[in-house]
């Protein structure tokens, strides 16, 4: 097996796998995945490669925090770079809500859970429009790195615009936003503007939820605790993050279509393609594919070994995106 390839994050300071693992389903939100199982994702990842894990304090209450936090401590935490999310936790989720001591003690329960005494990584959990533009938060987390509770810290965005704000804040280390075939938009400014200034792009819902994956058609169904089925119009929070905003039923004909850009012939599963296409736009460092079973945990990583995307699948790729999806994504996110 190829070696998994890892890039550099320049103001993280830390090399990240080209394919990590999203840890959202370790917690909760996509139907029930037992702790058991949940190890078994966590491992198989580690030994196809991946070494970039990305989880959140509200990810079932902290169950995944938790079990990330116990997975990398047995098997070495060295040899990986964790990164968590804050934020989600305010009721309601408001500007004011990012507070000096809310921040803190946010940071407090995650590094409970997980066992670090310093975190690698905490990223802004997708903070209200008005939090880009309070130096008070920003000056906090700052200080959060003085005192040793975290390396570094990131923003995890809806918008390009937000990210465009948060890339240009000094001491942000990374950007994530989704992107995937069905969410072209931050290959027009944000990916060229965090390369050049040393920001890392983590690149989330790549695989629209598991349309790309092509395994859904329109008679599929989902569990009543899976957002798939329960934030279709964003009923739960931002419909960007189910299905990438895509209307479900438009964005199973566009995956049909994407399966079967290059034949019989075409190398890797659609999933694997998908993941492999993410991999192979410039600024980006990493893609952050959930598992649910520990096979798809190695076929995720195993993407990073597919040949680069071909300038023939490209131009596919750009036209499904245009007649399917761009009129539902393009002018919202």
């Amino acid at each position: 097996m190829t070696a998994m390839e890892h890039r550099r994050v320049p103001r993280l300071g830390r090399d990240l796998s080209v394919v990590g693992l999203g840890c959202w389903q370790l917690g909760a939100d996509w139907g029930e995945v037992s702790e058991d199982t949940a190890v078994g994702v966590l491992g198989a990842a580690a030994d196809a490669g991946v070494t970039f894990l990305d989880t959140a304090d509200v990810y079932g209450d902290g169950r995944s925090e938790r079990l990330v936090g116990r997975f990398v401590h047995d098997r070495g935490r060295e040899g990986f770079v964790v990164a968590t999310k804050c934020g989600r936790r305010a009721q309601p989720h408001e500007a004011a809500a990012y507070s000096p001591d809310n921040l803190r003690r946010w940071n407090d329960r995650s590094r409970e859970l997980l066992g670090d005494d310093t975190l690698d990584l905490v990223q802004l959990h997708c903070p209200p429009p008005e939090v880009y533009d309070r130096d008070e938060v920003f000056d906090t987390l700052d200080e959060m790195v003085a005192e040793g509770r975290m390396r570094a810290y990131g923003v995890s965005v809806e918008t390009t615009a937000e990210a465009l704000s948060a890339i240009a804040r000094p001491h942000v280390a990374t950007v994530q936003i989704i992107l995937n075939v069905l969410r072209r938009k931050p290959l027009e400014q944000v990916t060229a503007a965090a390369q050049e200034a040393g920001v890392g792009i983590i690149a989330r819902v790549p695989l629209a939820s598991g349309l790309l994956t092509g395994r859904f058609d329109e008679t599929s169904t989902f569990a009543a605790d899976d957002h798939r089925q329960y934030n279709r119009h964003g009923e739960a929070f931002d419909v960007g993050e189910t299905f990438a905003g895509v209307p479900y039923e438009v964005g199973v004909r566009a995956a049909r279509e994407f399966a079967a850009v290059g034949g019989d012939g075409a190398a890797g599963t659609p999933a694997q393609r998908a993941l492999r296409w993410i991999v192979d736009q410039p600024g980006v460092t990493t893609t952050i594919p959930g598992a649910s079973s520990p096979d798809q945990a190695r076929a995720n990583a195993a993407a990073a070994s597919l040949a680069p995307t071909t300038p023939e699948a490209e131009v596919s790729y750009a036209d499904i995106y245009d007649r399917y999806a761009r009129e539902h994504v393009h002018h919202r996110w």
